[in-house]
Order: C-alpha cells, then sequence, then structure tokens
C-alpha cells in the first residue's frame, strides 16, 4: 500500500514515518522546504517538498496513494495558525484523497478536542466534522498528552529547583503515551476497513498520572530531592486579563493571550475521556495502549540513553 504522509518533519510525524517503513509500506512523505528527513530505507520513501499552506498546487508531484495519514498540526495555536494548518491544510489534504479515492484517511487529532474551547481545538473539530460528512472512510484518533509535553520541568529540577505544581498538583491527570507507541497505533489503523468516520481515543498504558505524580518521578530519575511548589491554578487567567488591553493594538500580545488560554486550559483540565452526563473525567473509560511509560522515559533522558526533545512553541516553563 502507498501511503502519503503529512507532517512527517513534526514530532509524531517523523515516528508514524519510521513505523510506516517498518511495517513495509511504500511512504510519500511530504515535507517543508529546508527540513531534512532522517530515513532508515531511504527506498521505501519519496519525499515531496512542498508547503500545504502556501502552495495552491502543492500536490502535483504527488503520485496516486491508497491512504492518507495526517499528523498536521498548528506550531503555536494562535487562531490564524491554527485555522491554516489544522483546518485549511487538513482540507486541502482531504480534497486530494476525495479525487484519489483513497480507501483511508487516518488523522491524528486530540483528546482535549472533546471539549473545545480553544482556537485550535475548534479548528481541529471543524475538520473533524468535514472529514465525518466525506465519502472518503476515515479514522479520527483523539490522542492523549505526549511524553515530550511532560518535560517542561526536567532542567529546573536537574538544576536542583522545585518542581513548579498548580494548586495540589492532584486535580488534574492523564495517560500519556510516547511517540512510538502511538505511531504504532497510528499505523496499525491502516490495516483495519472503515465504513464512515470511526473516532477513536488513546492513552498510553496506566494507571493516570497526576502533576504530582510526574514531580515524584522527574525527581526520582534526576537524583533530586522531591520538592515542589504550589502556583495559583488561575494564574494564567490572571496574567491574561492583564495584557488584554495590549491586544487591541499588537499582533504578539493577542498571541501571547491566546498561548496564556492554552496554558490554562492545561493546569486545570485533564487529559482522559470526558463523561458528558456525568461531567467528569473518566480514567477507567480511557483506553490504553503501547509499552512504554513516562517513568522509564524520564530515566532514559537523565541518563542520556533518551535524547531530550525539542519543545520549540510548546515550552512554558
Amino acid at each position: 500500500m502507498r501511503v502519503l504522509l503529512a507532517g512527517a518533519t513534526g514530532y509524531i510525524g517523523q515516528a508514524v514515518l519510521k513505523e510506516l517503513v517498518v511495517q513495509g509500506y511504500e511512504v510519500i512523505a511530504l515535507a517543508r522546504r529546508g527540513h531534512d528527513l532522517v530515513i532508515d530505507d531511504p527506498k521505501a520513501v519519496t519525499i515531496v517538498e512542498a508547503d500545504i499552506t502556501a502552495d495552491g498546487d502543492w500536490d502535483r508531484h504527488v503520485p496516486a496513494v491508497q491512504a492518507v495519514v495526517s499528523c498536521l498540526a498548528s506550531r503555536t495555536g494562535a487562531p490564524a495558525d491554527a485555522h491554516c494548518v489544522d483546518f485549511e491544510a487538513n482540507q486541502k489534504l482531504l480534497k486530494h484523497a476525495e479525487r484519489d479515492g483513497v480507501s483511508h484517511f487516518v488523522l491524528l487529532s486530540a483528546i482535549c478536542v472533546q471539549k473545545p474551547v480553544l482556537a485550535f481545538q475548534r479548528a481541529k473539530w471543524q475538520f473533524e466534522q468535514l472529514l465525518h460528512d466525506s465519502p472518503v472512510p476515515a479514522t479520527v484518533i483523539r490522542a492523549t498528552a505526549f511524553f515530550r509535553s511532560l518535560v517542561g520541568q526536567l532542567s529546573r529540577v536537574q538544576a536542583g529547583k522545585p518542581f513548579l505544581l498548580f494548586g495540589s498538583g492532584e486535580h488534574t491527570a492523564c495517560k500519556p503515551i510516547s511517540d512510538r507507541d502511538l505511531a504504532r497505533f497510528i499505523v496499525g489503523q491502516l490495516t483495519e476497513s472503515r465504513q464512515g468516520t470511526v473516532r477513536r481515543i488513546i492513552g498510553g498504558p496506566g494507571p493516570a498520572i497526576t502533576p504530582l505524580v510526574q514531580a515524584k518521578m522527574i525527581c526520582e530519575a534526576a537524583g533530586q530531592p522531591c520538592r515542589h511548589r504550589s502556583l495559583p491554578a488561575n494564574m494564567f487567567t490572571w496574567l491574561r486579563w492583564l495584557i488584554t488591553p495590549l491586544t487591541l493594538f499588537s499582533h504578539r500580545m493577542a498571541e501571547r493571550a491566546e498561548f496564556l488560554r492554552i496554558a490554562q486550559f492545561y493546569a486545570s483540565e485533564s487529559m482522559l475521556v470526558w463523561d458528558e452526563v456525568a461531567q467528569i473525567y473518566d480514567a477507567e473509560a480511557t483506553p490504553e495502549f503501547g509499552d512504554d511509560t513516562l517513568g522509564d522515559f524520564y530515566q532514559g533522558v537523565c541518563s542520556g540513553k533518551v535524547p531530550l526533545p525539542d519543545r520549540r512553541e510548546h515550552s512554558l516553563f
């Protein structure tokens, strides 16, 4: 099967590319110009340099494919960026898939789309609806937190500083999943026949982990005493209120305000299945997959066996 992979240069996209090759797929990997891809078997991968968001004829050199996998995601989560990437770029991919008559479109979404209140969540949800209405069979994967999103405080703990918690550190929880396990789950969908659109929530191996437990894991891996400091859970909302007047005159401040909204969301909401009836996050109802654990990941990073992921625009601390 020939698969078109969008977002091949991203954190999860790179892992998906590797897994596709391992499982014997022929891959057409879309890559932004100037971004190198590390490929173990160059014969299995055709790289097409194209910018879906900017090139009107981005797919002119893309051969016919039988499936599409999209790991596209906006870098900042700002409204314009989110609409351009999470919605419009995926929309272009879907139109290409419809023209090719592909048998499966696999979309990497996010578990937080269950409660779409932020710009990037609404953009993802909007495209999910578009995909649902398309004749192309599809799987929407709403993944929980990535390991990469949970390393932000590793360096400060290694430096002997306390782990920062919001409130007690036990208000939220997640079942984090590694890039390798998530890639295996994503590629595994290609062997399943689809009629219509199926949504699948997925997390890593349990149990659910709170920020307080994360603090203990990081401190243990770093060989530091478990020290933590509590911050007000609403601090990001307060900061956003302070800069709101400036957003009327500064695009940069408007983006900063959106970043604070995103930070507030993740400081106050769990990355687990949301039970709409009971109005609670349900750890037991959150599916699990894979073998990699967050504790082993922290140990690997601290020992130097695992490289520290580059979080770029996702850095908070």
